[in-house]
């Protein structure tokens, strides 16, 4: 009697679990700079797939949004977007939920470049931010380019050191405890994502992040280049330059009471154009 009163406990709390469906959207996470004209028209085909292919431009990254938004809209328009609408957010209409019915039957929603913080302290934690969440988790496309890139990850990297530095002289060392970190959107929870990586010398900020956080791989994506991250959890590169990739999973980090960082056994791949990477695996796909 003891024996099946236990199994039916443990039948109805199993039965009781929430279910967690599958993602079945993409992630569309652009470094930065130009953007090819057949890398958007692959995101406008992403978008396509899902409910009425509606775009979703949220341009307060920007310190002029007024402008962006509407650039990047008939910029999508030329590239065979059906539909594309701009909406530049404040906190409070952030937090109502009634607005989250912009984003009913949309098919993509685009991120503008410009401060990571601007858009994080307007979106985090509100209906519109839990929205988001659910469209890409039921098959939307959800892209950004630079400071859009940057707020995908749920560790998402600000900008700033804690040491003081000079102008010029920003993120010259590979140490912890320095690199400032807030949480981001969270679409991305197993890697930190940067971006103009390449081009503005990213590496040691990545590098210091990676090893203190060793479960999570770091990607640095360069400008003019894309990542697009299926529900399979495999991305390809796309785009005119290269994606790095920091793994420190395997490694032996010690820190010391200086700050100073060594590591051990880190993986570095340099990806390009074509080439297919597994979050999952953290191996290049062939």
């Amino acid at each position: 009697m003891k024996k099946m009163l236990i199994l039916f406990l443990s039948l109805h709390i199993f039965i009781s679990l929430p279910a967690f469906s599958e993602v079945k959207g993409y992630l569309f996470i652009i470094g930065g700079g130009s953007r090819p004209e057949t890398m958007m028209k692959k995101f406008v085909e992403l978008a396509d797939k899902f409910n009425s292919g509606k775009i979703i431009i949220f341009p307060m990254a920007s310190s002029v949004p007024h402008e962006v938004g509407p650039e990047q809209a008939e910029q999508l328009k030329r590239f065979g977007a059906r539909e594309v609408e701009y909406h530049i957010l404040t906190r409070e209409q952030a937090l109502n939920v009634e607005n989250t019915g912009i984003l009913d039957d949309v098919g993509g929603v685009f991120f503008s470049g410009g401060a990571q913080s601007r858009l994080m302290d307007i979106l985090i934690d509100t209906p519109i931010h839990r929205k988001l969440l659910e469209i890409y988790e039921k098959g939307a496309v959800i892209g950004g380019t630079s400071a859009g890139a940057a707020v995908m990850s749920e560790i998402m990297i600000t900008g700033d050191e804690k040491r003081d530095v000079k102008e010029g002289h920003e993120f010259e060392t590979i140490q912890a405890n320095n690199i400032v970190t807030v949480r981001g959107l969270g679409f991305i929870k197993t890697a930190i994502i940067d971006q103009h990586f390449i081009r503005r010398r990213r590496h040691n900020r990545l590098i210091s992040l990676v090893a203190e956080n060793p479960k999570l791989l770091g990607v640095g994506i360069d400008e003019s280049t894309a990542i697009i991250l299926s529900p399979d959890e495999i991305f390809e590169v796309i785009g005119e330059r290269n994606v790095i990739v920091y793994d420190a999973t395997q490694a032996q980090i010690r820190i010391y009471s200086s700050r100073l960082l060594s590591g051990f056994n880190m993986i570095m791949h340099i990806l390009s154009s074509g080439d297919r990477f597994s979050l999952k695996t953290k191996g290049v796909v062939r």
